[in-house]
């Protein structure tokens, strides 16, 4: 992406981005009732989602990231499906398959069955735990929003998302993520525990005789004319200038930074730059702000780069960690 092509022909309205700006607020409280002391999770999938994008929730069982994927599917009023990732699970699992069908005056034709990938909303749930084969059967799905079987080319319904959780890498039988697949995600975003009273919250919710169910306030319409809105959003001579300087330097081939070309294997390609030159606009909107700022890109960095770079072999042995380097070019910002 150039600087030239981040510009907006047409610029929204202010009365456009005043209307989207209200929707936000009440999908965040819709999704506030039924998702506790995970603010930071439930903004950096919001952002996801505006951009049009993948995200990548990584965390231990039980942190409510399946969860957070049926609440979104709800509140957006998005067809939602999930895969349970499982060892033997098989690309036409995911895709579909043909099965052979025979008439009534005895003629037999071949019938494409869809799977799950055809939907508005995927949750494939820890994803790590299926074979590379079958992780790579998303590649072209999440790219290209079509799938290709039998030949054929299908298109996927629009918008097209896919939330998948990962489980830690350190877990038994788990897979790590191609770099291919990694890189089609948006953000990698990191799911911790709640804090106390968020758990007491979630206690007192879940427990009772009722259970808190999601309501919707938006359509998958409406989240499309968003996102367009979002692409058409001007963004600044100096926050496309931040985002190159940032993710070039974490190239060891192209930085000026000595603990990069050290420490680092490989870095970010240009779909970094890309991401986050979607995601500040979709997090000014988050804020209620109209263009993005140099904080938004520092904000989301991290998320955007830290599955977009891998340490040398030699800085892992040191337990050198890889957000101390991201950490150290978020610097370079300021």
């Amino acid at each position: 992406m150039t600087p030239t092509s981040s510009y907006s022909s047409q610029p929204p309205d202010l009365q456009e981005v005043d209307r989207l700006i209200a929707q936000i607020k009440e999908v965040r409280h819709a999704v506030g009732e039924v998702i506790f002391g995970q603010d930071q999770v439930v903004e950096d999938v919001l952002v996801t989602l505006l951009s049009g994008g993948h995200a990548l929730l990584v965390g231990l069982p039980g942190l409510a990231k399946t969860r957070l994927a049926h609440t979104l599917g709800t509140v957006f009023g998005l067809d939602n499906k999930r895969v349970q990732f499982t060892p033997d699970l098989m690309p036409s699992d995911i895709l579909g398959s043909e099965v052979l069908e025979e008439g009534s005056d005895g003629t037999r034709r071949f019938r494409f069955l869809e799977g799950p990938v055809f939907c508005q909303l995927l949750l494939a749930d820890e994803i790590n735990r299926a074979s590379p084969r079958t992780q790579s059967a998303l590649l072209q799905a999440m790219q290209e929003h079509n799938v290709s079987v039998a030949g054929q080319s299908l298109p996927l319904p629009s918008p097209f998302h896919v939330l998948a959780t990962q489980n830690p890498i350190e877990q038994e039988g788990t897979y790590p993520l191609p770099e291919a697949q990694l890189d089609r995600f948006l953000l990698q975003i990191n799911v911790d525990y709640p804090d106390e009273a968020a758990e007491r919250a979630i206690l007192a919710t879940t427990t009772g005789a009722h259970d808190v169910s999601p309501r919707p306030v938006m359509t998958a319409r409406e989240l499309m004319v968003a996102q367009q809105l979002v692409r058409r959003m001007p963004i600044g001579d100096s926050i496309i200038d931040a985002i190159l300087r940032l993710v070039r330097s974490g190239r060891p081939q192209t930085t000026s930074l000595p603990e990069v070309r050290d420490l680092v294997s490989w870095g970010p390609g240009p779909r970094a730059s890309q991401a986050l030159a979607l995601a500040v606009r979709a997090r000014a909107l988050l804020e209620g702000r109209s263009a993005p700022t140099h904080q938004d890109v520092a904000v989301l960095a991290p998320a955007v780069l830290r599955h977009r770079m891998a340490l040398t072999f030699s800085a892992r042995a040191d337990g050198v960690s890889l957000d101390t380097v991201i950490d150290r070019l978020i610097g370079l910002l300021s």
